[in-house]
């Protein structure tokens, strides 16, 4: 089986070691200029696009800033940068073929000068997979819980100055289960120890572990802040945004098959075990697009078991 992609097939080429080892040491990669120019214009534009349908309606915060989760399923070119080469090649080869994008958002974010009691917005994404497993802390002290998840952020706008409205992290959280939260104020607008801004220009992407601690910051240039963001999980760990699929759609009938498991859909005669990557002949179904890719590029690998 032949699967069109929009980019050379060079960009499936598997990650090294290497790049397993940084990412896994910092709970994050930062990939400058790996979006080419023609995509961050088309994603610029539909991300002003979005801004202002939504602004129409009054869907906005009090910052005038939006947060559109299910972004892909409000636009075709965000719908196709869920397997775009130069990125997705980080997420199938630290995740494996057995996953889709559970959550996704689109952040435009204005400057914002009104003062507020600072707000202490250090988190580790997950939700409830963090506190549900807290059995992890309580038994066996801080082993690190299972990654679950990680993102791609796409960058689309000049950020590569503090103060824009970056996002802040700090480099090898990932492996703490918990973390100091202060009090006050003072402390708490100073921020933690070690972190650092991600300074990027459009057309960058950062890929990150879901247990990296990050915050946002406020936007107080004269900037505006847009980043497209996607989750990727298993297949077997339900959704985060509701995203409705309309199948009698343009915008569905233009995706792949691997994008259309990217968005979560069903695809043959599905049952159950199919989400654990179990088909009718065995435990590895070919039938699943994003393994049959792989595999016919002879990129599956047995040493490495999410690539079996």
């Amino acid at each position: 089986m032949t699967i069109t992609s929009h980019e050379p097939a060079t960009d499936y080429a598997p990650l090294t070691d290497a790049d397993r080892r940084e990412f896994h040491e910092r709970g994050y990669l930062h990939l400058p200029g790996v979006v080419s120019e023609e995509r961050v214009a088309e994603l610029q534009a539909e991300a002003d696009r979005l801004y202002e349908e939504h602004k129409a309606v009054g869907h906005l915060d009090k910052t005038g800033s939006l947060h559109l989760l299910g972004a892909v399923s409000h636009s075709l070119a965000f719908a196709r940068m869920l397997d775009y080469g130069p990125t997705f090649r980080y997420i199938w080869g630290l995740a494996g073929w057995n996953i889709y994008s559970q959550h996704n958002h689109l952040d435009v974010n204005p400057p914002y000068e009104e003062d507020e009691t600072p707000r202490w917005e250090w988190h580790q994404d997950g939700w409830r997979q963090n506190s549900d497993a807290e059995y992890y802390e309580a038994f066996y002290g801080n082993i690190p819980r299972p990654m679950l998840s990680l993102k791609v952020a796409i960058v689309l706008s000049d950020i590569s100055e503090p103060g824009r409205g970056q996002t802040l992290c700090i480099p090898g959280s990932h492996l703490n289960n918990s973390m100091y939260r202060p009090t006050d104020p003072e402390e708490i607008a100073k921020g933690p120890e070690g972190a650092v801004p991600w300074l990027a220009k459009p057309g960058d992407a950062f890929i990150f572990d879901r247990r990296l601690w990050h915050s946002r910051s406020r936007n107080r240039s004269q900037f505006t802040r847009k980043m497209l963001f996607m989750s990727y999980t298993y297949r077997w760990i339900r959704p985060v945004d509701d995203m409705p699929i309309d199948r009698d759609s343009a915008w569905y009938a233009a995706l792949t098959p691997v994008q259309r498991q990217l968005i979560g859909e069903a695809f043959g005669n599905l049952k159950v075990q199919n989400m654990w990557g179990v088909g009718e002949g065995g435990w590895i179904d070919d039938t699943i697009p994003l393994r049959a890719e792989l595999k016919e590029r002879g990129l599956l690998d047995r040493s490495i078991p999410w690539l079996r």
